[in-house]
């Protein structure tokens, strides 16, 4: 769970950057939309093997 704690005098606009930031960082967003809508399996296991193929493809480019 994600959370963060308030410091002397700090405004709640930059306690709420913050959090906001954690919460990208942690990847509870991308998270979030992923599971918004049912998947089929097939469409999982192509979504990950193409996922795959780009980070291999990065990755033998250097």
């Amino acid at each position: 769970m994600t959370g963060v704690v308030a410091g002397n005098n700090e405004s709640f606009e930059s306690l709420l950057k913050r959090f906001n930031k954690r919460i990208e960082q942690s990847g509870i967003l991308s998270e979030i939309r992923h599971r918004e809508y049912f998947e089929k399996p097939s469409a999982k296991r192509k979504r990950k093997e193409a996922a795959k193929k780009r980070k291999a493809t990065r990755v033998s480019a250097r």
